[in-house]
């Protein structure tokens, strides 16, 4: 009996410090698993041992040393971009307005960025301010909103300069939007405005200008066309004219010298010819009826036809008055 009681008790006993023991292993293989960490592409850790920076892990697998590793900060790699809530600034001709600010900036150094400053996004929002605010100081109205150029360089030069000793780059500074005052921008908008219709005005006077002298141009022209056209048919019309009279005359010409060549073949023929009165006779009416058509104006018939001679004299004058008719 007692026997089995001590066995039982001996056994309990056991029971128990297995279950311990199969506790304290589960409760180090936890410990042991929530100690494992996998850091990914993009992300950098920031490992402390017992409060002080013991490393920074980049991208695998690691394990915290229990109890005394710590995971102080995970820092995104990527780059970030802030849009800064709008800045009252002052430019250099006293007018108030509302500026905001975009900054694209990307950490290089994650032991720096967690240990250079205690909150650096807020660092750079106020950095960002107090910078716009120095650079909209030296600028006037006008100036503030035709040179964001000018301002986005300036800011990023400055505030990149500014962050290298918190390991952070800054890329890029945008001014994202420029608000006037109520007043001002009414100011403005009449401005623009006026300048839209004083332009408006300008180029339709431009254009009746522009019309006016075309139309004076084309009249120019067309009159120009015209008397050269008149020009060029009275020219035409002269040429035509004197070529008709040159014709006519030529015409008339060579009837002359045909005639007078044929009373001289005619004349020739009489001298050489041996025929009788009657047939002289014959011949000197059929030249006088020849010459009778022709355009002459003086004609000369001797009483004896028969008479050579005077035949010959007869013709000789009708010869002349043609000549001189054609003159």
């Amino acid at each position: 009996m007692k026997l089995g009681l001590i066995m039982a008790d001996t056994l309990s006993a056991g029971a128990i410090v297995g279950i311990v023991l199969g506790c304290i292993a589960l409760l180090v293989l936890i410990i042991l698993i929530s100690c494992i960490r996998i850091v990914h592409q993009t992300n950098k850790y920031v490992v402390e041992r017992l409060g002080a920076y013991h490393a920074t892990w980049g991208v695998g697998i690691h394990m915290l040393f229990p109890f005394i590793d710590k995971v102080t900060q995970v820092v995104s790699m990527k780059e970030q971009v802030k849009d800064f809530d709008p800045q009252p600034v002052i430019t250099k001709d006293n007018v108030t307005m509302q500026i905001d600010t975009v900054v694209f900036f990307q950490i290089t150094d994650p032991k720096l960025y967690c240990y250079g400053v205690e909150n650096p996004i807020s660092a750079i929002e106020n950095l960002s301010a107090t910078t716009l605010r120095n650079i909209i100081g030296e600028l006037d109205l006008d100036d503030t909103l035709t040179s964001r150029d000018l301002i986005n360089t300036k800011m990023r030069s400055i505030l990149d300069e500014a962050t290298d000793p918190w390991g952070i780059k800054v890329n890029r500074v945008e001014v994202k939007n420029i608000l006037p005052p109520k007043d001002i921008r009414d100011a403005m908008e009449r401005q623009m405005r006026a300048e839209r219709e004083k332009r408006e005005k300008i180029l339709l006077a431009e254009g009746e200008k522009q019309s006016a002298i075309l139309v004076a141009e084309g009249n120019k022209e067309s009159a120009i066309l015209k008397a050269e056209a008149e020009k060029q048919t009275k020219i035409k019309n002269a040429e035509g004219e004197a070529e008709s009279i040159k014709k006519v005359k030529e015409a008339e010409a060579e009837g002359i010298i045909m005639i007078r060549d044929a009373e001289a073949k005619g004349l020739e023929a009489l001298k050489n010819a041996n025929v009788d009165n009657k047939v002289l006779t014959l011949k000197s009416y059929e030249a006088l009826a020849k010459v009778a058509d022709g355009q002459s104006t003086k004609l000369i018939v001797p009483s004896d036809l028969a008479n050579v001679t005077t035949l010959a004299a007869t013709i000789s004058e009708v010869v002349k008055a043609d000549k001189k008719n054609s003159k």
